[in-house]
Parts: C-alpha cells; sequence; structure tokens
C-alpha cells in the first residue's frame, strides 16, 4: 500500500467515523427530546440501550479529535450491547417475546409504543436501525484502517 493509498484510507474511514458520531449524537439528542420535551416515559430496556448509546457520543468524539483506530474496537462493544437490548425489545413490541418475560412489568412497560411513524417506526425501531447503522460504519471505519 502506497503512502497516498493510505492517507486515502485513513480519510474515508475518518468520515464513516464522523457519521457514526453523527448518527449517535442526534440518536442521543432525540432520546433526551423524547423524554425531556414531549415528557414520553422511558422504559428500563430503553434506559439499557441510552447507557450503551451516550458514552458513543464521547468516544467517537475523542477518536475524530486525535485520530485514534482504537476507537472503533471501544465503541464496537458499547454498540453491540445496545443492539442486542434494541433486538429484545423490538421482538418484545412486535409479541414474539411474552409479557411474562418483559424485564420492566411494574411501572413504564417495555412493549408500550408512544410514538408510530409510518404503522411501524416506532422508538425501539428506532433505536435498532440506529445501532445497526453504527456497526455497520465502525465496521467499515474498522476495515478501511487495517491493511
Amino acid at each position: 500500500m502506497s503512502k497516498n493509498d493510505f492517507r486515502q484510507s485513513i480519510g474515508t474511514s475518518w468520515i464513516l467515523l464522523l457519521a457514526a458520531w453523527v448518527l449517535v449524537t442526534t440518536a442521543s439528542l432525540g432520546s433526551l427530546f423524547f423524554s425531556e420535551v414531549m415528557d414520553i416515559p422511558v422504559c428500563v430496556l430503553c434506559w439499557y440501550q441510552r447507557i450503551a448509546m451516550y458514552p458513543l457520543v464521547a468516544i467517537l468524539a475523542v477518536g475524530l479529535l486525535a485520530p485514534d483506530p482504537g476507537a472503533v474496537r471501544y465503541a464496537g462493544p458499547l454498540a453491540v450491547a445496545g443492539w442486542l437490548i434494541a433486538v429484545y425489545q423490538v421482538l418484545l413490541v412486535a409479541g414474539v417475546i411474552p409479557e411474562k418475560m418483559q424485564p420492566c412489568v411494574q411501572g413504564i412497560p417495555c412493549s408500550e409504543t408512544h410514538i408510530s411513524l409510518l404503522g411501524f417506526l416506532n422508538i425501539p425501531v428506532l433505536a435498532l436501525l440506529v445501532f445497526t447503522l453504527t456497526l455497520m460504519l465502525l465496521f467499515a471505519s474498522y476495515r478501511m484502517e487495517s491493511p
């Protein structure tokens, strides 16, 4: 790999990392808007997804400011954890997982949706979409960085 090819792959990797940062930042701000401005209650599974999402904003920002190939490796496990929780919640909302397996039976039910766009885009599906796209961008960035 020539020096020019290496620079170009680093530039593409940085752009992919920037796209992932914009995505998780938008999702984090959106989740805060839903809960703090629109007063939509936050269930336990949503809190766990936020625990996985919010640190991604800082981790990816550090990876952008001081180009660090390790940022992808640090962000990956959080994105996978959030993705798994989001899949569980989407299956719960869809009725695939029985209600007796709900982690949040008391208080705010995890199977309840408050927003529905186009008939199928609710908050759990949006979270799953964000984590999926983030993982795809992180994987593509990692592939660009590795020789």
